[in-house]
């Protein structure tokens, strides 16, 4: 399976450490209740098909990235840098 690092270009798997559910990315606000910090770190999905996650370039530019892909097929459709992702 290829990447397509924002910066490097299309990368091996192996230089890649998936980290989970992209939503990590969107942090509560600090003062957020007991119950979105709860749901923020303990309550993921495990979709069969299409998936954002959160990847680490770490053999590479190790940069962190949204990968969008499809679990089934392991089709990526794309990846973007996490800092963009979490601007909108």
């Amino acid at each position: 399976m290829l990447i397509p690092c924002p910066l490097c270009g299309p990368r091996d798997l192996r230089e890649f450490t998936p980290r989970g559910a992209a939503m990590t990315v969107h942090r509560p606000d600090e003062a957020a209740g007991p119950a979105a910090w709860h749901a923020y770190l303990h309550l993921r999905d495990n979709p069969a098909g299409p998936s954002r996650e959160l990847w680490w370039h770490g053999a590479g530019c190790g940069a962190w990235l949204v990968v969008e892909r499809d679990t089934l097929s392991h089709a990526v459709h794309r990846a973007i840098l996490a800092e963009e992702d979490a601007l909108s």
